[in-house]
């Protein structure tokens, strides 16, 4: 028996994939599937919890450590530029197109909108997770929290729907979160029909002089090409530093303001 919902698919485009929360994790996992050539949809809550942090002094290569809203910014910006899409609400509620056929995909309704539709859901949305009850995806309660249970690829007991980061019980670190999420977003890759095999810009001849197909996912460039990226990666990231990033530090919610 189909659900209530399934009239919605002959007037909402089906997404290939729906990214349930922009933090580290989701955000990353969308580079990879998007660059895959898979329409991505993030649906951001409007807040990471990196937000709250005052400076990033542990991830790989920023010596001095970085402003974690700077950081967020520019990784929602990589984002956007492999072809992911963002929309700004809360998932209260996850359930099948059609209970007897998880192909179908999973219908996603939101605090602010029209329900959303795609064929395969990651919940990267620490620490709320209650929309995944109806899903039965295997969460589990560990004090006041809850995580989801997945495997090495951050597959749930559901088929179609991933769990990354701290709600996969990742540690509570960026670098993590980031290795987690793409992780998780490559095995979506894998699971989906996508012709990709891996995400490699390589120098012209890398494959071909040595009488290769270039691999699906893969692309050679030639050396102009290659200055002209490294010219616009420079200009991106200058801009990006050249003054001091006016968002500051957001609270703990328990945390009040008196002042």
């Amino acid at each position: 028996m189909r659900t209530f919902y399934s009239h919605y698919r002959q007037r909402e485009d089906m997404r290939d994939v729906c990214i349930v929360g922009g933090g580290v994790s989701g955000l990353a996992a969308s580079i990879f599937t998007a660059r895959a050539g898979l329409d991505t949809l993030v649906i951001d809550g409007g807040e990471s919890i990196l937000a709250r942090n005052a400076s990033l002094e542990n991830y790989p290569g920023f010596p001095d450590g970085v402003d974690a809203r700077r950081y967020l910014h520019l990784v929602r910006e990589q984002a956007r530029n492999a072809g992911a899409t963002f929309e700004l609400g809360r998932v209260t509620r996850a359930e099948p197109v059609d209970e007897t056929d998880l192909e179908d995909g999973f219908v996603l309704e939101t605090d602010g909108g029209e329900p959303l539709e795609a064929r395969r859901v990651i919940a990267a949305s620490w620490s709320d997770s209650e929309y995944l009850v109806p899903l039965d995806v295997g969460r589990l309660k560990r004090g006041s929290k809850h995580f989801v249970d997945v495997d090495q690829g951050g597959r749930t007991a559901v088929d179609g729907v991933y769990a990354a980061g701290r709600l996969a019980k990742e540690p509570h670190q960026a670098i993590v979160a980031a290795g987690h999420g793409s992780k998780v977003g490559l095995a979506v890759v894998h699971d989906s029909d996508a012709n990709f095999y891996h995400d490699w810009v390589a120098p012209e001849g890398y494959f071909t002089d040595r009488n290769r197909e270039v691999p699906p996912g893969c692309k050679e460039i030639d050396d102009k090409e290659r200055r002209a990226r490294d010219e616009q990666a420079r200009k991106t990231m200058l801009e990006a530093f050249a003054e001091p990033f006016d968002d500051r530090p957001t609270m703990h919610p328990s945390v009040t303001d008196d002042t």
